[in-house]
C-alpha cells in the first residue's frame, strides 16, 4: 500500500463526512483493529532492516493525522449541531417554574411577636436549650417539692443529672438578670420541652417566647399596657382582654390573660367552648424570691414577666385546630403561609 495514496484518499473521504456515524465508520476504516493502519502494521515484519524504521516513521504520522482530523470532525459536528439547537429555541415558550420557599407559619409568628416587642424597646436574647436545674427552677423560685423537678415530668440528661432539656424560657430571666443590671427589657424566643404525650393541643417540643422588664417603679399596669398593645397588634383592635388570677412561682401576683373569641366575637362557638374567650399567655409580676436569687434589690427595682406558646398564637391567628399540623412537613398545609 502507498501511504501517499492513502493520505489523499483519506482527505477526499474526510470532505464527505457529515454526522458522527460517519465519523466513527471512517474511524473504524482507518484505525479499527481490523483497519488499514493495522494492515500497514502487519507489514513491517517484512520488510528489510533499512526499510522498517522508515516505513514505520510514516505508519505512526498517518495514525497521528488520522486522530487529529478524526477529533477536529468531531468538534465541527457538535458544534454545529449546538448551534441548531439553539437557532431553533423558541424563546417564546414559558419556562420550568421554580417555586420559592418561604418561611415556615411557626418563625413567621415568632419573628412578628419579636418585631411587636423591639419596637417598644425590648432587646432579643436567646438562651441554650439544655440549662442547669438551678436556672431552671431553683432560680425562678420552684421549689425542690414542684411536681415539675420530678424525673418523670422533665427531660433530665442521664450523664449530667442537674442538667436537662429546659421546660421554658424563663432561665434566660436568670441569665440576663445576673449578666446585667437594670433597666432591663428583654424578649426571648426558642424551644422548649416536656415529657407530654402528643395530640392536638400538646407536643413534646414547642416554641415559646418569654418577656420581661426590670426597671424602678414598674407596676401591673405597665404589664396591662405592654400586653394589650401585643394582643391588639396581632389579632386586631376589636378584641378585648381579661386577667384571671392563677398562680405562677416565679411571679407575684400572677394572671392568665385571655382575649375575646376572634371566631365569635366573644359570643360564644366550639373554637372558645362556648365561653367567648381564649386563654393565650400567662403573666405578673417578678417574685421577689427570683430577684433575691439574682442579686437584684426587690425593694428598689420592681418588674413584670410574660410567655405565651407560638404555637397557641399561630393557631388561634390561622384557626388551627391541630398542632401536629405545624410539625408533619405537609407541603398543602405550609403553602397556606
Amino acid at each position: 500500500m502507498d501511504i501517499e495514496i492513502i493520505l489523499s484518499q483519506i482527505e477526499e473521504e474526510a470532505k464527505n463526512i457529515k454526522s458522527l456515524e460517519g465519523i466513527e465508520q471512517f474511524r473504524l476504516k482507518y484505525l479499527g483493529r481490523k483497519g488499514i493502519v493495522a494492515q500497514l502494521t502487519s507489514t513491517i515484519p517484512s520488510l528489510s532492516c533499512q526499510e522498517r524504521a522508515s516505513f514505520g516513521q510514516k505508519v505512526n504520522s498517518l495514525k497521528n493525522k488520522l486522530a487529529v482530523l478524526i477529533e477536529d470532525k468531531q468538534k465541527g459536528i457538535a458544534g454545529n449541531k449546538e448551534d441548531a439547537q439553539v437557532s431553533y429555541c423558541d424563546i417564546g415558550m414559558p419556562g420550568i417554574a421554580q417555586e420559592i420557599g418561604h418561611l415556615h407559619p411557626i418563625t413567621q409568628i415568632t419573628e412578628e411577636v419579636c418585631s411587636i416587642f423591639s419596637r417598644i424597646g425590648f432587646s432579643i436574647v436567646e438562651g441554650p436549650e439544655i440549662e442547669s436545674e438551678y436556672n431552671n427552677f431553683t432560680g425562678l423560685n420552684i421549689p425542690l417539692e414542684h411536681p415539675s423537678r420530678e424525673a418523670f415530668d422533665t427531660f433530665y440528661l442521664k450523664d449530667y443529672p442537674k442538667m436537662l432539656l429546659r421546660s421554658h424560657t424563663s432561665p434566660v430571666q436568670v441569665r440576663a438578670m445576673k449578666a446585667h443590671k437594670p433597666p432591663l427589657a428583654i424578649i426571648v424566643p426558642g424551644k422548649v420541652y416536656r415529657p407530654d404525650a402528643v395530640d392536638a393541643s400538646h407536643s413534646f417540643m414547642f416554641h415559646q417566647v418569654e418577656g420581661f422588664i426590670v426597671d424602678k417603679g414598674i407596676k401591673f399596669s405597665d404589664l396591662k399596657g405592654v400586653l394589650e398593645l401585643f394582643a391588639k397588634t396581632v389579632f386586631g383592635d376589636g378584641i378585648k382582654m381579661r386577667f384571671r388570677p392563677h398562680f405562677f412561682p416565679f411571679t407575684e401576683p400572677s394572671a392568665e390573660v385571655d382575649i375575646s373569641c376572634i371566631i365569635c366575637k366573644g359570643k360564644g362557638c366550639s373554637v372558645c367552648g362556648q365561653k367567648g374567650w381564649l386563654e393565650i399567655l400567662g403573666a405578673g409580676m417578678i417574685h421577689p424570691n427570683v430577684f433575691k436569687h439574682v442579686g437584684i434589690d426587690s425593694k428598689r427595682y420592681t418588674g413584670f414577666a410574660f410567655g405565651m406558646g407560638i404555637e397557641r398564637i399561630a393557631m388561634l391567628k390561622y384557626g388551627i385546630n391541630d398542632i401536629r399540623l405545624f410539625f408533619e412537613n405537609d407541603v398543602r398545609f405550609l403553602k397556606q403561609f
